[in-house]
């Protein structure tokens, strides 16, 4: 199984993260779980258990600056020192940006592309102050390669991760500190849940006029937590720059691999 290590999973309580944290219990590893959803944490605790690993819980919204700090100083004191760090933890405000309120503009930053900064940054200083190797894993999107018009600011975030994601790399050269972009397609989540249905069907509708959206296969979670398993188990001396994951077309007439259920209102 390996050495045990410690990691952090922002946005735990459904969809990618819970398919990351469980994978990464299935290492036997124990692994920090961080939500804003704190009842539904049990429930990605109970997995990551039943996988074989041992889960911690906290609450943790990624857009307030003083929620991560007592995140990561709870994980430290009452759990483990950290060694990895998946930022999961991601949200879009679909719509035109002339139209978008700021409100929703500066959360979508402060969660997407701010939450990530912080939580690096905590990381890093940890495991330079025990001079330890770690990883640090930035979930990103398509959208960075295939700008998506009505998610701007979605797109300039992710955008952005990437960017820090790779600077990262170069600044942390010969610590034993890596830094990994994990670049997301369609993927089966409750991202779009909270999304107005009108506004939805819009805009799968409107994207394809830029060749986005082709077709209607989705991946499932696993399928990015398997890749983050493949960044974070190298051994050392291999780096894992950059993973793209994308679902692969129907064949013929198939029908698409995997279509999402909306629920009548978001969880």
């Amino acid at each position: 199984m390996g050495e045990q290590r410690v990691a952090i999973v922002t946005g735990a309580s459904s969809g990618i993260g819970v398919s990351i944290a469980t994978e990464l219990g299935r290492l036997g590893w124990k692994v920090a779980l961080g939500a804003r959803r704190v009842d539904r944490l049990e429930d990605t605790a109970a997995a990551v258990r039943a996988a074989g690993g041992e889960p911690f819980t906290h609450a943790l919204d990624v857009s307030d600056s003083a929620s991560i700090e007592g995140f990561f100083r709870a994980v430290e004191a009452d759990f483990a020192p950290v060694d990895v760090l998946v930022n999961n933890a991601g949200m879009a405000t679909p719509g035109w940006l002339a139209h978008t309120p700021v409100e929703a503009i500066e959360r979508e930053v402060h969660t997407n592309l701010l939450g990530p900064i912080l939580l690096s940054r905590l990381t890093i200083a940890s495991l330079q102050a025990r001079d330890a190797r770690g990883h640090i894993v930035f979930i990103t999107s398509d959208a960075t390669r295939h700008p998506r018009p009505r998610m701007t600011t979605y797109t300039a975030t992710k955008a952005g991760v990437e960017a820090l994601a790779h600077c990262l790399s170069l600044e942390l050269e010969g610590t034993g500190i890596r830094s990994t972009a994990v670049r997301v397609g369609p993927t089966i989540s409750e991202f779009g849940f909270a999304w107005d249905l009108d506004e939805l069907t819009d805009i799968m509708g409107y994207w394809p006029r830029f060749g986005l959206q082709r077709h209607d296969a989705y991946l499932d979670p696993g399928a990015i937590a398997h890749a983050v398993i493949t960044a974070v188990t190298a051994p050392p001396g291999v780096l894992v720059d950059t993973i793209e994951v994308q679902p692969e077309a129907p064949m013929g007439d198939e029908a698409p691999a995997h279509v999402i259920e909306r629920p009548d209102a978001p969880a």
